[in-house]
């Protein structure tokens, strides 16, 4: 479907300005809220406590400040086009340095671009910084399909693949001949897949998880350390005891996100079970961004796309590198190599955690540049 100019290629200016009435509306509803019972003394056994949820809750109603990180977002150029009939809202953040490598960074869920707002800074420049200018960035931030303000989606099919598409199709339209791409969570899933869609252009992948799985073969374990036994268990308890989500949005989505488009306590304790250990600003401005824009269920069909698609049976062949941080999924190197054919860097830290961009950004900001600094002197 054509715009208004009939140009569906158009790169419109962006700027967030949410209505007071929106405000208003969401303060009233936090002062309404019925809460749930919960058993005395179970902790976080049942899931995302009560306690817990109140707390994020009063905070949200009557200290958290949503006009503050809006100009915190607004401080940067952002920007909507439609491809492929879908609105792509991003973050187009240019380096002073003239010979910046043009980067292309994807968050997931239940994140948003506010998890790489910290390294904006490091990464386009780095001479800034105290770093080597040679290094600098051109940033392209987006909204995942489904997600934030890029906007509910409004057909099937946005699943890992198709975003990839819409990424190198935004890359082209911005002029980018040449690129890397950089995923956490679900950007761990979609930047590779950029690389396999667009080799041509992409230089390197830079991922923090790499979701490589055991393939049901017995003898795929008897390559693997005790460590990577160890990890291997741990996917195992996350699978039986944390993945409800994640079975819920694959199979079902529309069945919670009815609850969610209604209640914003009920998308904050949804949100808040994967955004522990974080700073409730942090967390709120993330569940703000899904409220507001009314993506609960938009985002959530990420996943039953993804599990409902067909998957390349060849590996990647794209260079990728990661930078696996210390609270956090951890990739089992075996299971990698098997999925990817081109593994040019494997790091992991004793910092950080899940969302290492906002946790760590000096130590996240510094792997994604000696990344492609290696590239580069390839």
């Amino acid at each position: 479907m054509a715009n208004s100019s009939g140009n569906t290629t158009e790169i419109r200016p962006f700027s967030i300005d949410i209505p007071q009435a929106e405000l208003d509306e969401l303060n009233y509803r936090l002062s309404q809220v019925r809460w749930t019972n919960e058993l005395p003394g179970v902790g976080e056994d049942y899931g995302v406590s009560l306690d817990r949820v109140k707390h994020l809750a009063e905070y949200w109603r009557t200290g958290y400040d949503w006009r503050a990180w809006e100009a915190k977002l607004n401080a940067y150029p952002q920007f909507t086009t439609e491809i492929d009939g879908q609105n792509i809202h991003f973050l187009h953040v240019s380096s002073p340095e003239p010979d910046a490598t043009a980067l292309i960074l994807t968050h997931g869920w239940p994140g948003s671009i506010v998890e790489y707002l910290d390294v904006i800074g490091p990464l386009t420049d780095p001479r800034a910084h105290g770093k080597d200018p040679a290094d600098a960035f051109h940033l392209v931030i987006p909204s995942l399909p489904g997600f934030g303000f890029s906007g509910p989606t409004a057909d099937r099919g946005w699943n890992r693949y198709r975003t990839a598409e819409a990424w190198a199709e935004l890359m082209k339209r911005l002029g980018y001949g040449s690129y890397g791409a950089v995923g956490n969570d679900a950007g761990s899933f979609v930047a590779p897949e950029l690389g396999r869609v667009d080799p041509e252009h992409v230089s390197g992948v830079h991922v923090t998880q790499i979701f490589s799985f055991p393939s049901g073969d017995p003898a795929e374990f008897e390559q693997l350390s005790a460590e990577e036994l160890k990890a291997v268990e741990f996917l195992a308890w996350f699978n039986d005891n944390m993945s409800a989500f994640n079975k819920l949005q694959s199979t079902a989505p529309q069945n919670l996100a009815h609850a969610l488009a209604d209640s914003p306590v009920g998308q904050l304790a949804w949100s808040a079970q994967l955004l522990g250990g974080l700073s409730d600003d942090f967390v709120l401005t993330n569940v703000t961004l899904y409220w507001l824009t009314n993506t609960a269920a938009s985002s959530a069909r990420f996943y039953y796309e993804d599990f409902h698609a067909e998957h390349p049976s060849e590996p990647t062949t794209v260079p990728i590198g990661l930078a696996n941080f210390a609270n956090d999924f951890k990739s089992i190197r075996p299971f990698a190599e098997r999925d990817h054919k081109n593994l040019a860097q494997w790091h992991t830290y004793e910092v950080g955690g899940h969302y290492a961009a906002h946790e760590v950004p000096e130590v996240f900001a510094d792997d994604v540049r000696g990344f492609y600094r290696a590239l580069r002197r390839s």
